[in-house]
């Protein structure tokens, strides 16, 4: 007892006072103060390819339409301008009350139309016109969420629905109106009981002949319309997607227009709204329920481009199939699609150029005895951990102009292409971006948790993205099944497929070689054949299970949810060959040089970190356990090979510095006491 309380005195006197003076505690109290010195500065952070021709390749279009945008947020008071470690930052004050965001993002709305940002979104035609709206609502939306969302819900979604749904009554009465912000809108498609699920909404719309009028209403508590954008504060008039009912025969889903408030912002009778409450993001929209106590509206409300009501109640459409009408009812969410996938990858962008420059200036831990700490990005697992977060998000770029491409250039014969493509962009982009904060936060260590420095903040705005505008796991089985009813089609009519990348089919089967080399690992050629064969055999035996099912007496219906583990499979499969074809694509039109060789290595790291985090390749036999361990091993080389570009890579995405966060560069200065004096 004694020998224990005389060892632990020692221990605890060890403690208190100061140890005699030794060399080796001299050394200690050598050690200088860690100083911040700038990524450009250090040799090891060195590329030789052009940044302004990456950026090019990247953004594609509107680049000065998009650093137009970029300063007049970062000039103007209104977004927030701080200044930390001698720079200047803009980003939403998260420290506001929920009705303090709202109103800021009003004001900010209100400041980005009397500067010209929102001239000609809907009253300009052609893919110019869309290309310039998407660039510069991508920016708003790396500024703030919220501002893009609820610009969003006005622009895109009730403008979009009124210029594509409606007829020339309504365009010359809304378009011009909704651009200038004279009345705002909304978009109430989404129930309390249904989200997803579209056709099965329950609110119901009649027809009463006598006085020309549609009678909405609100039959049960399921069918209030939950999530509004909009509604809770702000919107003055509403997109209603309802069931139509006309001489007791139910024709579906329609949309109406609805006024909710007037111009002095007073809730219309027959109208109920309430808030839907705090979120773990998005605070700056008011999200908002409503409920329709057979509210009456003019006949000429009926958004009529698909189908109409005669004044005495008939029902017509050119289009006679319910389900194409259906189909064309939903066309307005395509865009929705397009935004939220092109917003993924910016948020990504952002997040992994912070975690990329903080990865390059932080040191941690020596290797040698009083040597200096090593740069986290020269730890080979950290930059496991980042630069293939940083080649999916190049590769899904890529995807994104692709996605983009395809939509301002959409013809009715490509729409059905354009709605599967932005289903699984919208998926697979939108699930990366959720990882790449997760990991880029973790990345940051404690600074990613601190508000200001945007990560980890991100995660509660962006999260939402994987389930608004559809399900990402029912976009999944949702293309799973348009790709069944492909091969079913060419299987029984014996034709040849064509479309969606599918051509591969109609060639024999790829060849896996039996030993894999690292040449072969990078080669385009390889990656190919490999993603093409995981595709066509996931393909075949999601049909064949399906088939299966059906023959034990299950509905296709039922078959096809039965099968739900190899109907995900085959989407993931289907979006990341689809992925890779775009970016060999822009590798393609690229000469040979510097910007061409990295491009190479950033492409050959997005496919084998894609395979190696499949399990489908082993469970299926694509690879065998000799081959996936060779592909596993190319990881790291490749890693290896991209640091010294990694600064070069994330300048490319032209992000101004203000648009970072204080840890992307002198985050010593920014966390100085002199910086809590301000």
């Amino acid at each position: 007892m004694d020998h224990r309380v005389s060892r632990r005195t020692k221990i605890l006197t060890g403690h208190l006072l100061p140890p005699p003076s030794s060399s080796s505690s001299s050394a200690l109290s050598l050690i200088p103060c860690l100083n911040y010195t700038s990524p450009e500065l250090s040799s090891s952070s060195s590329s030789s390819f052009d940044v302004r021709e990456m950026r090019k390749l990247m953004d594609v279009h509107n680049i000065e339409d998009r650093d137009w945008i970029f300063n007049l947020i970062i000039q103007s008071e209104v977004f927030n301008r701080k200044e930390r470690g001698g720079r200047v930052f803009v980003s939403p004050d998260f420290n506001r009350t929920m009705e303090q965001q709202r109103d800021v993002t009003m004001k900010r709305i209100e400041f980005l139309r009397d500067h010209g940002v929102f001239e000609g979104w809907l009253t300009d035609d052609g893919p110019q016109a869309e290309l310039r709206k998407l660039a510069l609502h991508e920016v708003i939306g790396m500024y703030d969420h919220s501002l893009a969302i609820k610009i969003g819900v006005h622009i895109f979604l009730w403008g979009g629905a009124v210029k594509f749904l409606g007829t020339k009554r309504h365009h010359v009465k809304w378009l011009k109106s909704t651009e200038n912000y004279e009345m705002k809108g909304c978009f109430a498609m989404t129930e309390l009981g249904h989200g997803s699920n579209v056709r099965g909404i329950e609110t119901i719309t009649t027809y009463d002949s006598n006085t020309g009028e549609f009678v909405i209403n609100t039959p049960c508590e399921s069918a209030q319309k939950y999530w509004i954008g909009g509604a809770a504060n702000h919107a003055t008039h509403t997109i209603v997607f309802s069931q139509l009912n006309i001489n007791g025969s139910n024709q579906g889903v329609h949309a109406f227009i609805a006024q909710i408030r007037d111009s002095d912002g007073n809730i219309c009778p027959n109208v109920r709204i309430a808030d839907c409450g705090h979120k773990i993001g998005l605070n700056g929209v008011d999200n908002g329920r409503i409920w329709f106590d057979n509210v009456r509206i003019p006949r000429e409300n009926l958004l009529n481009s698909v189908a109409d009501v005669s004044p005495g109640g008939e029902y017509l459409s050119a289009i006679k199939n319910p389900e194409q009408r259906f189909g064309a009812f939903l066309a307005p969410l395509t865009s929705g699609r397009v935004t939220i996938a092109t917003s993924a990858v910016y948020i990504s962008k952002i997040s992994i150029a912070i975690a990329i420059r903080y990865a390059l200036t932080r040191r941690a831990f020596s290797i040698t005895p009083n040597g200096p700490e090593v740069l986290l990005l020269d730890y080979p697992s950290h930059q496991r951990r980042l630069l293939p977060l940083l080649a999916k998000i190049y590769a899904m770029s890529f995807a994104a102009n692709e996605l983009k491409m395809m939509y301002v250039k959409r013809t009715p014969e490509s729409n059905k292409a354009i709605h599967i493509v932005s289903s699984a962009y919208k998926a697979i982009l939108t699930w990366n971006n959720m990882r790449t904060l997760q990991e880029c936060r973790e990345a940051c260590g404690g600074q990613g948790l601190k508000t200001e420095n945007r990560i980890g903040h991100f995660k509660g705005e962006f999260d939402v993205q994987s389930t608004f505008e559809g399900d990402n796991n029912v976009l999944m089985q949702q293309i799973s099944k348009a790709l069944l009813a492909e091969y079913i089609v060419c299987e029984t009519k014996n034709k040849p497929f064509r479309g969606l990348g599918l051509e591969h089919m109609n060639k024999p089967w790829p060849i896996i070689p039996s030993q894999l080399t690292s040449s072969t690992v990078r080669s385009s050629q390889f990656q190919t054949d490999l993603f093409h064969l995981r595709e066509r055999d996931l393909l075949k035996r999601f049909a064949a299970e399906v088939s299966q099912y059906q023959a034990r007496g299950e509905s296709k219906e039922s078959a096809v949810i039965l099968s739900y583990q190899l109907a995900e499979d085959l989407g993931r499969a289907f979006s990341e060959r689809a992925i890779l074809k775009t970016f060999l694509e822009a590798e393609s039109n690229v000469p040979a040089g510097s910007l061409k060789d990295v491009l190479s290595l950033l492409r050959s790291l997005y496919a084998l970190i894609s395979v190696d985090e499949d399990a489908a390749f082993l469970r299926y036999g694509y690879l065998s356990t000799e081959n996936a361990a060779a592909v596993r091993k190319e990881v790291p080389t490749l890693c290896a090979e991209l640091r010294p570009h990694a600064l070069a890579l994330v300048s490319s995405f032209g992000i101004p510095d203000a648009f970072l966060s204080p840890i992307a560069y002198d985050w010593v200065d920014s966390n100085a006491w002199s910086s809590t004096q301000h």
